[in-house]
């Protein structure tokens, strides 16, 4: 069986597809495409309260390449969802029609509390130890969404109107940081050690800039290390010394800023990045709910 995810965040639109075959009853989920486009619609939404005529062409073409991709590989079941810009967009739902017509692509928007349980869906933390507690923390371009997990319980979820382009455009309030603490401080406590399990573009390419073996945790004195590192370099120059992409020099330093914030206020000082988006979370998603049939 084959399924394909697709994420339209505020930062960039993801595809993924993946063969699910099983083995002595328990599924193997095989990576056989990921492709990334960096739309960008959260540089409208935020700053305009809509998606430019320019960011929806190629939203428009994007979906088309993103379906004619499904095709090719024969997909069986697909979901395409989208996040913080697209909710906030005033022309969302027109663009969504447009899309529906022209490469017949459903596109559902997604609350933020949605989009923190398809993190969750990756039930990454049932396969850790149970002597401590999780807290899943992924940083996208509109939002970031915290999901607290304890005991094999989920415990606690919220989503914050706090990401990479929001901070870029100077969009976030001190409201908005305060509202996030004390949420933290109020609801991410527990008798265990509690570690970050992050996701999201920016905390992979820390990850991997970092040459921390898979499966080991980051510090966060590490993550405050390479905020001041990166922070003290202009995107240009993150380019060239880190060997970026320009869409992701320019974000990876608020990234950074919430994380580091986060964990802070959760008296965190470690973070494991195993490598789960909301799109793989979807791939989950769909595949549980064939199964509940």
């Amino acid at each position: 069986m084959k399924i394909a995810a697709i994420d339209i965040g505020s930062n960039a639109a993801r595809l993924l597809i993946n063969e699910v075959k099983i083995n002595n009853n328990v599924p193997e989920f095989i990576k056989l495409n990921l492709l990334r486009i960096p739309l960008r619609l959260g540089m409208d939404v935020f700053t305009l309260g809509k998606i430019g005529e320019e960011r929806e062409k190629m939203v428009i073409d994007s979906m088309k390449i993103f379906s004619d991709l499904m095709k090719i590989y024969k997909v069986d079941h697909y979901r395409a969802c989208a996040t913080s810009a697209m909710r906030d967009a005033k022309n969302g739902k027109n663009i969504i029609e447009e899309v529906k017509k022209t490469s017949g692509i459903d596109i559902e928007i997604i609350t933020g509390d949605e989009e923190a349980t398809l993190i969750y869906e990756n039930h990454v933390a049932e396969g850790l130890d149970k002597d401590f507690a999780y807290l899943y923390v992924d940083v996208g371009g509109g939002s970031t969404e915290l999901t607290f997990y304890e005991n094999g319980k989920m415990k606690y979820e919220k989503s914050f109107n706090i990401g990479t382009i929001r901070l870029l455009n100077n969009l976030v309030t001190e409201d908005n940081w305060t509202l996030m603490r004390e949420e933290i401080k109020k609801n991410i406590i527990s008798k265990k050690p509690i570690v970050a399990i992050g996701s999201g573009g920016n905390i992979n390419k820390v990850f991997s800039m970092s040459k921390t073996k898979d499966g080991k945790p980051m510090s966060l004195a590490h993550l405050k290390k390479t905020y001041k590192e990166l922070s003290e370099l202009s995107v240009a120059e993150r380019m060239t010394v880190y060997n970026l992409r320009e869409d992701r020099a320019d974000v990876i330093v608020p990234a950074l800023k919430i994380f580091n914030n986060v964990m802070s206020w959760a008296d965190i000082n470690k973070i494991f990045v195993p490598k789960i988006s909301v799109a793989d979370g979807l791939i989950h998603n769909i595949y549980s709910k064939i199964h509940e049939y």
